[in-house]
């Protein structure tokens, strides 16, 4: 399959030019019809044949197989969440937090990335502490000072922002020599570029389905390095018949690994989605995805006013920011012409886009939308 094939199979964009998959992916036809397809026989055929339980482990066992080959983990290192900032929340929460730990963030996190601290700021008194970065950029200097107490260290490998990437190794190397842990909001990465959770090295990877991968909303996944929950004796808050090796026994033991994490009862319909939607960005191929991706925002940017421009102007990913003095009014604007981008609250600025999927068509309409 090839760009425009998978185009052709996105209902959403028969009308309109769409150019916000940075927030959400709408799905073609295959993945949702993946999800159908796995809500049916979960309630058509499977309450009288293997029974309910039993297809619904099944496609979680296929969605953990399927998501770790992705990131090149093994799938007793993935957890199945609802998304990002549940996977986020549940690492935050199985913590013993001390008053005073050190958690170290970068001051381009998303939401995901920021509440969770605050309220362990408020609740258990720990130390939070801001990276300051320039133009999407960290000084791993800086980096070095800053996390050389955090129990923690959370950050974006591809930043919503400034659609820069962040040196997530190197991060990785400068905390763990310092003792910490690394988590890793990756949700604006897989789909457009490669993630492989071994070459980052760090003990949680956070992403979901419904961006990039134009999964379904719901189709969250935790990567939790082998071993670290036994060497940091990790908790979770939440616990059900999923997070344990028997719900029967008495002591109950966890699950040894990422499967802690999961908790009870959920639909199989997300995940199997987002296992359809993988295995159709492996078909078109990642490396054609972003070789597309790259070609089209270079004619974006090359379009623009370069003081305009707030990303690096050679290619990292498909997120285009550009400054904007009423961000919200050229949202409308745009929207009044069948363009679909998104306002950033910082910087004051627009955000455009641009997937395998849109056309030079498209990015010329944006151009000319924008200009006028």
């Amino acid at each position: 399959m090839d760009p425009i094939a998978l185009r052709e199979s996105i209902p959403a964009l028969e009308s309109g030019v769409y150019c916000n998959w940075g927030a959400a992916g709408p799905s073609p036809r295959q993945v949702v019809e993946a999800a159908e397809s796995a809500l049916e026989h979960h309630e058509y055929d499977a309450p009288t044949a293997e029974g309910p339980y039993t297809a619904a482990f099944d496609a979680f066992d296929d969605a953990r197989a399927t998501v770790a080959d992705f990131l090149e983990g093994s799938p007793d290192e993935i957890a199945l969440t609802e998304s990002t900032t549940d996977g986020i929340n549940r690492v935050a929460g199985a913590i013993d937090w001390n008053e005073g730990d050190v958690v170290v963030r970068t001051d381009l996190e998303h939401a995901a990335g920021v509440l969770p601290w605050q309220r362990l700021e408020r609740e258990r008194g720990i130390d939070v502490r801001v990276l300051e970065t320039e133009d999407g950029r960290l000084d791993l200097e800086e980096v070095a000072a800053v996390t050389a107490e955090a129990r923690l260290v959370c950050l974006s490998s591809l930043t919503w922002t400034h659609g820069t990437r962040l040196p997530v190794a190197d991060v990785v190397e400068i905390a763990h020599e310092a003792g910490g842990l690394v988590l890793v909001d990756a949700v604006q990465g897989p789909g457009q570029v490669p993630v492989d959770v071994r070459e980052w090295g760090a003990d949680f990877v956070a992403g979901a389905g419904h961006k990039w991968l134009m999964g379904p909303f719901g189709s969250g996944f935790l990567f939790v390095r082998k071993g670290v929950v036994d060497e940091h004796d990790l908790v979770p808050q939440a616990i059900g018949y999923r997070s344990v090796d028997d719900a029967n026994a008495d002591p109950y033991q966890y699950e040894s690994g990422a499967r802690r994490f999961e908790v009870g009862t959920s639909s199989p319909a997300p995940h199997a989605g987002l296992a359809a939607a993988i295995d159709l960005v492996e078909d078109v191929g990642l490396e054609t995805i972003g070789s597309r991706i790259e070609s089209l925002t270079d004619h974006l940017k090359d379009g623009l006013p370069e003081e305009r421009l707030l990303s690096p102007l050679e290619f990292e990913s498909g997120l285009v920011t550009i400054a904007d003095d009423d961000p919200e009014a050229t949202v409308d604007r745009l929207a009044e012409e069948g363009i679909v981008i998104r306002s950033l609250p910082y910087p004051g600025a627009v955000r455009v886009s641009i997937h395998a999927v849109n056309t030079e068509a498209e990015v010329n309409r944006v151009l000319e939308v924008l200009a006028s």
